[in-house]
């Protein structure tokens, strides 16, 4: 991080079923371009992270979530990622935007995907991992 330089605020979206799935997407871009993570982006200038939430994981995967508690954050090069538990409400599971996939995993399919770095502890950590 060069002198003067900021962290780009980021939330990203934990976001289970009524069956104990995990909400994940694989990324269209880089960083991570090809893995598979939990959706989230950038909050935009005037947005709280509330609302950058519900933007970002409509744009990323069709649905509409009701934002809940902050479980943690972490910080990937000039991103600081606010990840918060999130409640499916609506809207229909597709990829859009950033993600090139979006799909509900379970325990065995998750340990399956190649993920980007750290997500997995950080839902270990977290006691977010799907069932």
């Amino acid at each position: 991080m060069t002198e003067g330089s900021r962290l780009v605020p980021c939330v990203g979206g934990i976001v289970v079923d009524v069956g104990g799935r995990l909400l994940m997407v694989r990324r269209a871009n880089d960083p991570g371009r090809g893995l598979w993570s939990v959706p989230g982006g950038r909050v935009e200038p005037g947005e709280t992270d509330e609302q950058a939430l519900v933007r970002e994981l409509a744009e990323e995967t069709g649905l509409v979530v009701r934002p809940g508690p902050l479980l943690g954050r972490v910080v990937r090069g000039p991103y600081v990622i606010a990840d918060y538990r999130c409640e499916p409400v609506g809207g229909e599971l597709r990829a859009g935007d950033d993600a090139a996939d979006a799909r509900w995993v379970d325990a065995p399919a998750l340990a399956q995907l190649p993920l980007v770095d750290g997500l997995l502890e950080m839902l270990t950590e977290w006691d977010a991992l799907p069932r």
